[in-house]
């Protein structure tokens, strides 16, 4: 009978060490970003041991981290039915309430979590703290807050200054983030996460070359921590951005390492849906194309495999899937549609509507501008993606839809395209009347035309070239007053410059112009001031016929 206890007691200690291995490997693989493998281990607790708080609270963080709320919400109150530490859940219940912004619930919950706290736990103010940064609604205070508690405990708890280093990096303080990550590494070398975030500090501080050997250093110790590859992906990616010289390579060294970064995750619909978003990042659309239709063909349910189809195939040439696959995203009314679905969509009817001969689908132009207007409404400063859409109409001598295009950015001065829309705005608003095969010039375009380059002038008083396209444009408008005072203006303004820019033949091309139309402009009222501008011409273009012919008609 003895024997037989002590065997029950064995069996018990051993189910107990083996629940803790697996936890200890499920935290590991969430670490390691393999969430598939995670949700497999914890299901797999859960399931032997049903009363498993803490199975059931880190699982539900799983679902939570993943946007699956309803499984989230699920896995929390299963928890709370359990019999081991239950109390966890409470605060999954917390962090759901932080998303909603009901901070009320939100901090009762946080209460019951701590009630009933032994004098030495410190993991509840661990998880509230990540709860706090977690949310959708951050707030890096009470993380520090949260965070403090479970050191003042316990001092050298890895994981709670691995979590406040995360809190001050939130909050942009850089300094006691990286105090924290340091200190974290030194109380547990086993915690690679804590040194690798030492790299992403340096990525933040643009510090490329830099942060890529501090992951290369994460690298040596485990060459098989996943997310480090992730970082380097993304450093290379930015290292490429701010240094053009840099980009093609450091762009393929971004998409080798994310790559590597995948093959060491699950491959699960997650993961590459995450792929997938690096993806739009490089702009690889080619093999985005590729893994939006893989996943199609894994998965007819998840939607926003549509937003990636629709986006590659736009940047492939293929309108009409793009049409398709973005207004079947759309239309389902629980997406969260962002301001890129509609621009992406407002592009592509453009796109289909407008081709290479000249010839416009007025209809199918004016449906994508409603699209793009959307996105801005959205999202404002998605005004800045449409220089090159409206350049690609320019080229193409679509002037009055061109000028359609950078209106939209013309009027918002926190694009950092600002001065270049309204340049382009002006210019192809000045092009769509000089062009026009019959009829009388649009008054009210050539106004607005003239108000974009007085703005161009308010924000680069430099740029002559204004002056010269405010003469063409009352020209337009046989405006005599206004053509002489502009072209003078810039010549004035030209003059300044000096004789090096005086001799450049392209000058010397625009300030003949200038006294040609100065001269035509006197001509009716002041025939001697005309000539004297015809004579200029003359000393700077003997050959000009037009001066030449009008001095003989003046006299």
């Amino acid at each position: 009978m003895n024997k037989f206890k002590i065997f029950s007691l064995a069996l018990v200690a051993s189910a107990s060490v083996v629940k803790a291995q697996d936890i200890k490997e499920a935290k590991k693989a969430i670490d390691a970003e393999q969430f598939q493998k995670a949700k497999s281990l914890l299901k797999s607790i859960i399931k032997a041991k049903p009363s498993d708080g803490e199975a059931n609270f880190v699982l539900g963080n799983v679902y939570l981290n993943q946007s699956i709320i309803d499984s989230a919400k699920i896995y929390y109150l299963n928890g709370l039915e359990a019999s081991d530490r239950k109390n966890l859940n409470y605060i999954g219940l917390a962090q759901i309430d932080l998303d909603s912004k009901n901070t009320a619930s939100a901090t009762a919950n946080f209460g019951l979590a701590t009630k009933d706290m032994k004098r030495k736990d410190v993991d509840e103010y661990i998880y509230i703290g990540k709860a706090y940064m977690n949310s959708v609604n951050p707030d890096y205070t009470n993380a520090v807050a949260s965070l403090k508690k479970a050191l003042a405990i316990e001092p050298q708890n890895a994981q709670a200054l691995l979590t406040i280093g995360d809190a001050y990096y939130g909050a942009n303080n850089q300094n006691d983030a990286y105090k924290a990550y340091r200190d974290a590494f030194t109380a547990d070398p086993t915690l690679l996460r804590a040194k690798m975030q030492l790299g992403v500090l340096l990525k933040g501080a643009k510090s490329y070359e830099e942060a890529i050997k501090a992951f290369n250093e994460v690298i040596a110790l485990n060459a098989n921590y996943g997310p480090v590859y992730r970082e380097l992906a993304e450093t290379y990616y930015k290292w490429g951005r701010n240094k053009p010289s840099t980009a093609k390579v450091n762009l393929q060294n971004a998409i080798t390492n994310y790559e590597k970064y995948l093959s060491l995750t699950d491959y699960s619909l997650d993961s590459k849906m995450r792929h997938a978003d690096f993806l739009i990042l490089v702009k690889d659309y080619k093999n985005l194309e590729v893994v939006a239709n893989k996943m199609i063909a894994e998965d007819k349910v998840n939607p926003r495999i549509y937003r990636y189809l629709g986006y590659a195939a736009y940047e492939n040439g293929n309108v009409d899937v793009a049409i398709k696959s973005i207004e079947d995203y759309i239309k389902v009314p629980t997406n969260k549609v962002i301001g890129r679905d509609y621009l992406y969509l407002g592009q592509a009817k453009i796109k289909k509507g407008t081709n290479a001969e000249g010839i416009v689908d007025q209809a199918a132009f004016d449906a994508g501008v409603a699209d793009i207007k959307k996105a801005i409404e959205l999202e404002p400063l998605v005004v800045e993606e449409l220089a090159d859409f409206g350049k690609a109409l320019f080229g193409k001598k679509q002037f009055a839809q061109a000028a359609t295009i950078f209106e939209l950015g013309a009027a918002n001065k926190d694009s950092k395209n600002y001065l270049d829309d309204n340049v382009y705005y002006g210019i192809s608003l000045y092009y769509a009347n000089a062009n026009k095969a019959a009829g009388a010039p649009n008054a009210e375009a050539l106004g607005k035309a003239e108000a974009a380059f007085d703005r161009v002038l308010v924000a680069s008083p430099t740029y002559d070239e204004a002056y010269l396209y405010k003469g063409r444009i009352n020209n337009l408008l046989e405006k005599d007053d206004q053509i002489i005072k502009n072209y003078e203006e810039y010549v004035t303004k030209t003059t300044a410059k000096g004789a090096e820019e005086l001799a450049k033949p392209a000058t010397v091309k625009k300030i003949v112009e200038a006294y040609n139309s100065i001269g035509a402009s006197y001509a009716n009222t002041d025939k001697a001031k005309a000539i004297e501008y015809f004579n200029k011409t003359l000393v700077l273009d003997p050959t000009n016929s037009y001066a030449s012919q009008s001095v003989k008609a003046l006299k």
